[in-house]
């Protein structure tokens, strides 16, 4: 994307198979990007603690989680190999393992995801590739994996993927980001997209995009942060 704007759709067939479904986006300039730092080890820390603290067992156990494993089955996504991002989170963190230490704005939007139980994301926009569209795929859309075996498994017909003019940014909704747009620590202008369904309330998903917008001022007073929500109003 050139400038400051990002042009964000939903396409009218994910709002018909899933009209609860609210995305928010928050875009942020002039966040440059640093390698993990203790300050950062430290929030995921106690984000780890918050998990542990919550009283589940499983992550699916969380109502949100359990609408997102919901929609993965709805287009033929089994959730127990296909998590959504936050319950990978919370998961891991379950079974003892730490969160990953990836770089700065990774690691706070990684923090804000499993302490508000959110899917949530972040990409380059200066490497996005015209709109950034929620879409059913067709069949054999581009995808540029990370070295993760993500190659192995084409992007199929009925998947809800995030994609822009060149392919998909992310599989199965929130599962698995692509390399093309990854942030690096070269990224100066970073978007992050909040998924909801039924099971987090409007309001707690602002709250989550809130805390995500103080931490990035925290790190970076000079940022500008623009807010973009798609959503049906009778999700409202």
């Amino acid at each position: 994307m050139p400038d400051d704007t990002l042009d964000v759709v939903v396409d009218p067939a994910v709002h018909a198979a899933f009209p609860d479904y609210v995305a928010l986006v928050l875009v942020a300039s002039g966040v440059a990007n640093a390698p993990t730092d203790a300050a950062g080890d430290a929030l995921l820390a106690d984000a780890e603690a918050a998990v542990r603290g919550a009283g589940l067992q499983r992550a699916a156990d969380h109502p949100h989680i359990a609408a997102w494993r919901a929609a993965f089955s709805a287009f033929g996504s089994k959730p127990s190999r296909y998590p959504c991002s936050a319950e990978a989170l919370m998961a891991r963190v379950l079974k003892g393992q730490p969160l990953p230490r990836v770089n700065v704005l990774v690691d706070l939007y990684n923090t804000v995801s499993v302490r508000h139980v959110v899917p949530l994301g972040g990409e380059d926009a200066d490497r996005l590739d015209g709109a950034l569209r929620l879409a059913v795929a067709a069949g054999g859309e581009p995808f540029d994996p990370r070295d993760d075996g993500a190659a192995a498994d084409p992007v199929r017909a009925g998947e809800v993927v995030w994609r822009d003019a060149t392919g998909v940014t992310c599989r199965r909704w929130n599962w698995r980001q692509g390399r093309r747009t990854q942030l690096t620590e070269a990224t100066t202008r970073a978007f992050f997209v909040f998924d909801r369904l039924d099971g987090l309330p409007l309001d707690d998903l602002h709250r989550a995009a809130d805390e995500l917008s103080a931490l990035l001022r925290e790190r970076r007073p000079a940022a500008e942060l623009t807010r973009i929500e798609r959503r049906l109003p009778a999700a409202a």
